[in-house]
């Protein structure tokens, strides 16, 4: 199984990945590769992760111009594409029209002997995709289900298609298990059934957000959909920040009921819901795999009173932090 992507301007090829067998064959392995991007097609990564029937990958890349690959490959594959930031547009005869993804967007994909041009457009491009084997993923397709049904016979028949064919929003819960495959820090095959269990849960939240409402439509104009991400990415990256509702929506430009508003319609939570929710899972996560102990992790997360920390960890976890761990 080949996969190549070229650059038609300079006539080169980039890049030519010839997957493992393992990707169908199961021996134990999981294989690793990171690719380091360096201008003129960006500067970032791209890292690849691959065992039975599963090939993850995901990027971040600055782009300062848009970005023109040609690719080919030579297989089948189900393809899990989550759309972090960025856009993107792929055009192929295998599909009636070009496929394309703008930030915070989600699909399922069956592409079959894939060839066709990629745009991808930034300033910032990331992305995560989750390839599998066609006949590993319809185990896990629901039956009864008209959408499931009609993705299930274009496998069959090897029409490359979307799964549905307006994009979903990608939930705070995937971003959460994104975010844990990413991340992850195990070795040999405690990293294979980690990633193999994210991998399962990732594909159920995009499957029943799929059956319960394939058609979700929001009444959040894009201008603010935009600014309601930028506060969670700011709040991911801020998280002992000091600010005030009214503080994050002016960081944005917009206004604090916008934001209340848009935030609920957008993640099923509050703000404050969510940059509590998040603190708590980035302690839990130090209190499990680093040595600092609770004062120091109280401190990272923003609390300046260890007991204060520890009250909020046992309401969310109804455990103490001295009882994970050695801390």
């Amino acid at each position: 199984m080949t996969l190549r992507l070229y650059d038609d301007t300079i006539g080169t090829l980039l890049m030519e990945r010839s997957y493992p067998n393992t990707y169908y064959v199961n021996d134990g392995d999981i294989t690793e590769c990171i690719t380091r991007l360096v201008p003129p097609y960006g500067d970032g990564f791209y890292h690849e992760i691959c065992f039975e029937n599963v090939h993850i990958s995901f990027g971040n890349i600055s782009l300062p111009h848009k970005l023109q690959l040609y690719f080919e490959s030579d297989f089948d594959t189900v393809e899990m594409h989550f759309a972090l930031k960025g856009k993107s547009m792929a055009t192929s005869e295998n599909f009636q029209k070009t496929v394309q993804f703008d930030s915070y967007q989600h699909n399922i994909i069956y592409a079959h002997h894939m060839q066709g041009k990629m745009e991808f457009f930034g300033p910032d491009f990331h992305v995560l995709e989750i390839n599998l084997a066609p006949a590993f993923f319809k185990k896990f397709l629901p039956e009864h289900s008209k959408l499931f049904e009609t993705f299930r016979t274009a496998i069959e028949k090897e029409h490359s298609s979307l799964i549905n064919p307006d994009h979903n929003r990608i939930s705070l819960e995937m971003y959460q298990i994104l975010n844990d495959i990413m991340n992850c820090d195990r070795k040999g095959i405690f990293k294979r059934i980690y990633l193999e269990a994210k991998v399962s849960e990732l594909l159920l939240l995009q499957l029943e957000q799929l059956f319960h409402d394939p058609s979700s439509t929001l009444s959040l104009p894009k201008k603010d959909e935009e600014k309601i991400y930028a506060v969670r990415d700011y709040i991911v990256n801020n998280l002992d920040a000091s600010c005030s509702l009214n503080d994050l929506a002016h960081l944005v430009g917009t206004n604090e009921f916008t934001l209340k508003k848009g935030f609920k319609e957008l993640f099923g939570t509050t703000v404050f819901g969510f940059w509590n929710d998040t603190k708590m899972e980035i302690a839990k996560k130090m209190l499990l795999d680093t040595h600092l102990n609770i004062s120091e992790i109280s401190d990272v997360i923003g609390y300046k009173n260890p007991r204060h920390f520890s009250a909020a960890f046992k309401r969310k976890y109804n455990i103490l932090p001295s009882k994970i761990g050695n801390k």
